[in-house]
């Protein structure tokens, strides 16, 4: 059975690409690398810390021929997938910079390391959260006219209410959600349990960015007076889309293959996901997944992938998952004071900077032995 997919770090990417002439670049769904070259004759443009060009190798055999495809179709989507996912990758560290399993990422060519080869609860979040980052900067970059081949949404036209109509410039949610599914999915192969659950958290992360989608309005009058309002749909804030997954996370429902038999005519729908407790109702589009539990995290595993809380710092007056009798799995702590210097006392002088004082504190840290 294949590893399951996901995306990589792009900090790995710069070092590479400063380093030769012909450099990899680690994004696609499959924990493969991406050809990069530096030949400036694409619009599929990415610039490191020098300003020099990198741009996808369509020649390279790296990604799959659907996805080759799709960057060539969209010029300018390679940025905006780059940018996506590493929006992804931060949000999932912010979610769980509090728990025993903190998101940690390597340097490797996995950057989340083996856990994505398991069908646990994390594995859901990482492949939700990075399908979630795609349809999130695709659909913003579509409305921000950084993809040759999409623009705002301009479907919603004409009156909306009373007092306000449609206008502006909607994020374009649609092309989002179908460029992800069609590139993020597409290195997904088989009909396995694994198969069933990565594309069902992958969907799960964009119908997520879909259905937390906002209207703006803009007022128009006299004075303010805001007789009549214009308004546009919003895409949430990233993070808004984190806190929804991470709940959903802690309420993951455990699932097993199901099938229903073997009627060639509805054969799409033989094979699909069942609650492991019957009593329990099938898991909705918006739910995340996952067929085996979860490693405790505590110790080091070379096997498992697992790093351990071993030097982690602590809450020792918390009861909740980031105190110290939690997050030290009850090995204890050490307890050492540090000296910080700090700018503080800033003040702004007209015109145009800002002095500061250095202020030196002492703090207290925990960290779990």
């Amino acid at each position: 059975m294949r590893p399951a997919a996901l995306a990589l770090g792009w900090r790995t990417l710069w070092a590479l690409a400063l380093s030769s002439l012909s450099n990899t670049l680690a994004v696609n769904n499959s924990g493969r690398w991406w050809g990069i070259i530096n030949v400036a004759s694409s619009t599929n443009l990415l610039t490191d810390s020098k300003n020099v060009q990198l741009v996808l190798d369509p020649s390279l055999q790296l990604l799959s021929r659907k996805q080759r495809k799709l960057i060539r179709q969209n010029p300018g989507v390679l940025h905006s997938v780059s940018s996506g996912l590493q929006s992804a990758i931060k949000e999932c560290k912010w979610q769980f910079r509090n728990r025993r399993w903190n998101c940690p990422t390597s340097q490797g060519p996995n950057i989340f390391g083996k856990i994505v080869n398991r069908g646990c609860r994390e594995t859901a979040f990482i492949f939700a959260i990075t399908s979630a980052g795609v349809t999130h900067s695709v659909a913003r970059s579509c409305s921000e006219g950084s993809i040759e081949s999409c623009t705002c949404d301009y479907r919603r036209r004409g009156p909306g209410g009373p007092d306000w109509h449609w206008g502006g410039c909607s994020d374009n949610i649609d092309f989002g959600r179908l460029f992800g599914r069609e590139f993020v999915d597409s290195s997904e192969k088989g009909r396995d349990l694994r198969f069933l659950m990565n594309l069902h958290n992958n969907e799960a992360g964009r119908m997520t960015v879909f259905s937390e989608m906002r209207q703006e309005c803009k007022c128009h009058g006299m004075s303010g007076s805001c007789t009549v309002r214009t308004c546009w749909m919003r895409l949430p804030t990233f993070r808004a889309v984190g806190d929804f997954l991470k709940d959903r996370f802690d309420g993951a429902s455990r699932v097993i293959y199901g099938n229903k038999g073997s009627n060639r005519a509805s054969r799409v729908e033989l094979h699909h996901l069942e609650p492991e407790n019957p009593a329990h109702k099938p898991p909705s589009p918006h739910d995340l997944v996952y067929f085996e539990k979860s490693p405790n995290f505590c110790t080091y595993s070379g096997k498992m992938g697992t790093a351990g809380t071993a030097g982690r710092f602590c809450n020792s007056s918390s009861p909740g998952l980031d105190g110290c009798e939690l997050l030290c799995c009850g090995r204890g702590y050490r307890t050492r004071t540090q000296r910080v210097t700090e700018r503080c006392n800033c003040t702004f002088h007209w015109c145009c900077h800002v002095s500061c004082l250095n202020c030196t504190n002492t703090q207290v840290l925990h960290e779990c032995l």
